[in-house]
């Protein structure tokens, strides 16, 4: 791979399988969102009392490892292209103004509605939304989720906040990958991991951060991610690893998991600390070899285009912010229904898709502020007509 320097920019290449994984993420939240009110296992903000098990395997159980992971190294890949054309000031400014701007507008307008259903959904609360309003900005130890007593939470817009902390604590390093002796660092690396079954060794470090630190969502976990994703775009070596080696990865990740999984749900209802710990501990290697498969398959079989995912390579962030806000409403009232778990589960992923594609084409995309607000680029200026188009035909 060529250097460059930070004084020679390079020109964006559109990864189409890049679109198309952060397409099929954003797609899969609906479902897992969903899946969390009818969830076995914890509480969310809209909660039925009839769960499911075999939703909660499909849709979070098998999801978990990687799910996330997936989003913070596909936001790094897409930096490395970001900053192939901006200087580390512009791109500082860039992730300002789509980051933290729609992060505080999230918190201010589309997260209080979680709470404030999440609290008339687990108690007897029937004042209205803006009576309620100002509790939202509570902090209360017992329920840091916001989940049924109603306080302040970040709700899914704990991604948005990281990822813009992310992007400034490793702008430095990026600024320095960018450079001469960066750019024979990642030269390196990506020899060291091109020979067999070495690809596999960044699990170790992911497995480190989630061995040590408990807090959830651990941030240093998903730093890592993040920075993987940068570091997996600056040498074609790295992708050609994980081609040569996705299949095996389909079987040592997935594979393994759901064997593993189905072993702990038959034997151990009840999950003892012993084996609680060791799915933590082996979660980063479980994390990173499901990601080298997506990430290999994605590479062959998504490399192409058509209008869907034109229309989401934009719709794609602001259904982001919006999807959680709706799956809870409609869930809160979708729940009261006198019909069976599996009607109220079609009902609340297909009406929440629906809502959020009508929230964004009738009211985030047409206009600018509401673009400004969830982090759209500007509508382009329509095309001034010349003199001799505005006056009168003559001859």
């Amino acid at each position: 791979m060529a250097s460059r320097g930070l004084s020679q920019p390079i020109q964006p290449v559109r990864r189409l399988d890049i679109d198309w994984l952060r397409l099929l993420a954003v797609l899969m939240l609906f479902f897992f969102h969903s899946t969390r009110i009818f969830d076995i296992n914890e509480q969310f903000y809209a909660k039925s009392s009839q769960t499911s098990g075999l939703l909660t395997f499909v849709f979070i159980d098998l999801v978990w490892p990687w799910f996330m992971p997936l989003f913070f190294i596909l936001a790094g890949a897409s930096t490395w292209f970001a900053m192939g054309f901006r200087s580390a000031g512009k791109y500082a400014g860039e992730r300002f103004k789509r980051l933290f701007i729609p992060f505080v507008f999230g918190l201010l307008v589309i997260v209080p509605p979680q709470s404030y259903f999440g609290l008339r959904g687990h108690s007897d609360y029937g004042a209205s939304f803006l009576s309620y309003y100002p509790g939202f900005f509570r902090i209360i130890p017992q329920d840091l989720d916001g989940y049924f007593l109603g306080g302040f939470t970040f709700g899914h817009l704990w991604f948005i906040i990281y990822l813009f902390v992310y992007s400034l604590m490793a702008l430095p390093v990026f600024v320095y990958l960018r450079g001469e002796r960066g750019v024979r660092l990642t030269r390196r690396l990506a020899g060291f991991f091109s020979p067999p079954g070495l690809i596999f060794l960044p699990a170790f470090l992911p497995i480190i951060m989630n061995l040590f630190i408990a807090f959830n969502p651990n941030p240093l976990y998903y730093l890592v991610f993040f920075v993987y994703g940068y570091v997996l775009m600056t040498d074609s070596r790295f992708g050609a690893a994980i081609d040569r080696h996705k299949a095996a990865a389909l079987i040592l990740g997935p594979g393994l998991y759901l064997l593993w999984l189905t072993w702990l749900k038959t034997q151990h209802p009840v999950v003892p600390w012993w084996l609680a710990f060791f799915l933590d501990l082996h979660r980063g290697l479980l994390s990173w070899i499901s990601l080298v498969a997506i990430l290999g398959y994605g590479r062959k079989f998504l490399n192409f285009s058509n209008g869907f995912l034109n229309y989401f390579a934009q719709a794609s962030y602001p259904y982001y912010f919006l999807h959680q806000t709706v799956i809870v409403v409609l869930g809160f009232y979708i729940l009261k229904w006198q019909a069976v778990l599996a009607v109220k589960f079609v009902a609340i992923v297909g009406a929440s898709f629906l809502v959020t594609a009508a929230l964004y084409d009738l009211v985030v995309k047409r206009f600018r502020v509401t673009r400004f607000l969830l982090g759209l680029k500007s509508l382009p200026q329509p095309p001034r007509a010349s003199a001799a188009a505005e006056g009168p035909s003559s001859g």
